[in-house]
């Protein structure tokens, strides 16, 4: 039997003026001779870190009873029901390169495990975090090498905490011991960022503002290509740029409601939406777009801001979070502050449900992924770093298992999570910051 149908390149683009969308994973990406055998295309591995500040309310995060299957969820994880078996919870971790126990250190050592120099210049050394050792491998292929977002605006300068520069506090990310990478809060310049072409960010502004969508650039490419397509493809595709399409129709929408606004908010750049909800939740869908379209595979997030002063009211909190952490043990603002991990939780949650339905190869872009989700502080009111708040959700295409609690006796290293997760997407290191081996050799807990 010969075989001359050609598969198309996993790299291609729909290309208009001045503009380029990434495709999703598609059959036809399949090498013809492997499609005609109906096995399922190569998977992607992704990578991602989602940050919340000021540790917890340990006692209603920790899911009862002993290690083992992740039967009864806690309070505070209840939302994660729908994703259960894809999600590992892990008791007890810690973060000794945390201490002195600092705000600044508790961001900066998550995911560099390493100690902070206590400096106020710009002579602050760290670490290389786990998602750049993951990204100078897994972004070879892609057109980002990693995506950097937060959900706060405000980047301060100076002295953020006992003597550290505020460097460590604004960013989780960090290329180098000395290059922190800064990270995007502004849902339209990250969309620019993953769609855009070139140019600087005012001109990349301009430039969309002057049409009326990025799809409409590329809509003559996406009619031929969708004539060289399955049924099935034709369907992915569609749904794809539907998807771009929505987000880019609830980014105009924010920035006219915005406009619209007499009020003075010298805070809310225009295009970021007033609810805390709506906001984060279109950050994390520009990452399902982002890892959809394969435009990058390491993704961080920074879901709040470490001494964050913000107010949840829409969950009956109007109290500020930083303040409600030191509770003293005041069973009240302990359950506050439950209230405030519940909510960062759900829209964790819902993340998690919207890569669960996105269909990639034989599975879903959950199967494919791997996300660490978590705190580098424990109990915020005497800011240690022991018994983190930790969770693992995804699949790496097979390497992870879920549905598990597992629960530590003695404290052991954040960075054995970080090791054994760079393992599980193929990234192989022999030891990580304060690492003591992979998990699978202390307790198994990710093993297929």
């Amino acid at each position: 039997m010969i075989v001359t149908r050609k598969a198309l390149l996993r790299r291609t683009f729909l290309k208009g003026a001045g503009t380029s969308v990434a495709l999703p994973l598609l059959d036809a990406m399949v090498p013809a001779m492997t499609a005609l055998a109906a096995t399922p295309a190569k998977p992607v591995r992704r990578l991602g870190f989602v940050y919340v500040p000021m540790g917890s309310t340990i006692s209603q995060w920790t899911p009862p009873g002993p290690s083992g299957k992740l039967g009864e969820l806690s309070p505070t994880l209840k939302s994660l029901a729908p994703v259960v078996d894809h999600i590992t919870v892990l008791t007890n971790m810690e973060l000794r390169n945390a201490y002195p126990g600092t705000h600044a250190t508790s961001n900066a050592a998550f995911l560099s495990a390493a100690k902070a120099k206590w400096t106020e210049s710009s002579d602050y050394y760290l670490g290389t975090t786990a998602d750049q050792i993951a990204a100078k491998q897994l972004g070879l292929e892609t057109q980002l090498p990693s995506l950097e977002m937060s959900m706060d605006l405000l980047t301060v300068v100076g002295q953020c905490d006992n003597g550290f520069a505020c460097v460590y506090q604004n960013n989780l990310s960090w290329a180098s011991p000395t290059t922190p990478l800064p990270a995007e809060a502004h849902p339209r310049l990250v969309f620019e960022r993953l769609f855009g072409d070139g140019g600087t960010p005012a001109e990349r502004r301009a430039e969309l503002r002057k049409s009326a969508s990025l799809l409409d650039w590329v809509r003559e490419d996406i009619g031929r290509l969708k004539t060289n397509l399955g049924a099935s493809d034709r369907d992915r595709v569609s749904q794809y740029l539907d998807s771009v399409r929505e987000v880019e129709r609830r980014i105009q929408r924010a920035e006219a409601d915005t406009a619209d606004n007499r009020l003075p908010d010298l805070d809310r750049p225009v295009g970021v939406p007033a609810s805390y909800a709506d906001h984060a939740k279109l950050m994390f869908d520009l990452q399902v777009l982002a890892m959809q379209g394969d435009v990058t595979r390491v993704v961080t997030f920074q879901l709040a801001r470490e001494t964050s002063t913000r107010t949840y009211p829409e969950i009956g909190v109007p109290e500020a979070h930083h303040p409600l952490t030191h509770h003293g043990g005041d069973p009240e603002k302990m359950m506050k502050v439950a209230q405030i991990n519940a909510f960062h939780v759900s829209l964790f949650a819902y993340f998690l449900e919207k890569l669960k339905s996105t269909r990639e190869g034989d599975g879903s872009l959950l199967d494919h992924s791997l996300y660490l989700y978590g705190s580098g502080m424990g109990n915020p009111d005497v800011h240690d770093h022991v018994n983190l708040p930790i969770l693992v959700a995804g699949g790496a295409a097979g390497r992870h298992r879920g549905g598990r609690h597992i629960r530590y006796t003695e404290p052991t290293p954040l960075a054995n999570l970080h090791l054994t997760m760079l393992d599980r997407v193929g990234v192989k290191l022999d030891k990580f910051g304060d690492s003591q081996g992979t998990i699978r050799e202390i307790a198994d807990p990710l093993a297929v």
